[in-house]
């Protein structure tokens, strides 16, 4: 029944959770499932190295993209050159994150420092390269027959 009657008079209601319980399991189910997907970056062709440490997944870091064509990306955003330490001021400097950049291989080295150059102008002391694991070729013929 809805409503029962309590002692002295009084009216108890009982207010059913089950329904809001489900609707907020399903809420973090889908939360779940798309929350790695919306963490995707940007395709570059990173260089390869022996020793690889894992870019961090927390929020307390921004990363600085440069793609193969030049563009300057801030996480998922397009920055330009003149721009850019502003930019870096304002998201990195100011609320004391940590900075990784990522180039592509194919982008020119006066590139990079130049863009090393203007992070460095805008405060930021410590800059983290990220590059790709490097990938063991497998033994050859010859070196088996040995």
């Amino acid at each position: 029944m809805g409503m029962q009657v309590g002692g002295k008079g009084r009216f108890m209601a009982d207010v059913n959770v089950t329904p809001f319980v489900d609707v907020m399991l399903v809420l973090l189910i889908i939360f779940m499932v798309t929350a790695p997907m919306m963490t995707q970056g940007l395709q570059v062709d990173l260089p390869q190295t022996r020793a690889v440490s894992v870019l961090p997944k927390e929020s307390d870091s921004v990363v600085l993209t440069i793609k193969a064509d030049g563009a300057l990306y801030l996480d998922k955003y397009q920055v330009e050159l003149g721009d850019l330490g502003g930019q870096v001021q304002q998201l990195v400097t100011a609320q004391k994150k940590q900075l990784f950049l990522r180039a592509d291989k194919s982008v020119p080295y006066g590139t990079v420092v130049a863009v090393m150059g203007v992070v460095k102008e805008a405060g930021v002391d410590k800059l983290g390269v990220v590059a790709e694991e490097e990938k063991t070729a497998a033994p050859s013929s010859a070196a088996k027959k040995k």
